[in-house]
């Protein structure tokens, strides 16, 4: 049995190869666009999820310093960031650890730029917030999740959910 336990480090890029610094991030929720559903025939309402739709998502990229490179994600173009990472998993089986690729790669426009606080002997708290209109997520080799709002794609595990509405829309 494999057991995943952790992330053991990842590092951030822009553009695929400039490593931009040291981060923690939070990856974006998907909040699926809702109707409530309510009339004859059912008894209530429901909140009907819009098929392959999502409200806003926003990765947000904390740093512990004030960099050249951070301060650049503010700027009003695009953002094309690749996050490359390790993750420790146990095999039960081998009594051995592995190591297992992650790899989410995020596209967007700057939303928010905190700059921070100037303090002595601390992080600055500089945040980076990127509205995100992409993003795909690969774990050991296989892609997981991929949205891309502007190309009516959803692909969760497999499963291409806006296949048909790319067809009917004359896209496909």
């Amino acid at each position: 049995m494999q057991v995943p336990e952790k992330l053991i480090n990842f590092r951030v890029y822009q553009d695929g190869t400039d490593l931009v610094g040291v981060a923690d991030v939070q990856l974006p929720s998907l909040d699926a666009m809702t109707e409530t559903v309510k009339g004859a025939g059912i008894a209530g309402e429901f909140d009907s999820p819009v098929l392959g739709h999502f409200g806003s998502m926003e990765t947000v990229l904390n740093w512990r310093t004030l960099e050249k490179r951070n301060v650049m994600l503010a700027a009003q173009t695009g953002v094309n960031l690749d996050l490359r990472g390790a993750q420790q998993v146990y095999d039960s089986s081998t009594g051995r650890y592995i190591s297992r690729p992650v790899k989410c790669v995020v596209r967007g426009v700057p939303k928010k730029t905190e700059l921070g606080k100037l303090d002595v002997g601390t992080t600055t708290g500089t945040a980076n917030t990127i509205e995100t209109a992409y993003i795909k997520v690969s774990v050991d080799g296989e892609t997981v999740l991929e949205l891309d709002k502007f190309n009516y794609i959803c692909n969760i595990g497999g499963v291409d959910y806006m296949a048909d509405i790319r067809e009917a829309l004359g896209l496909a």
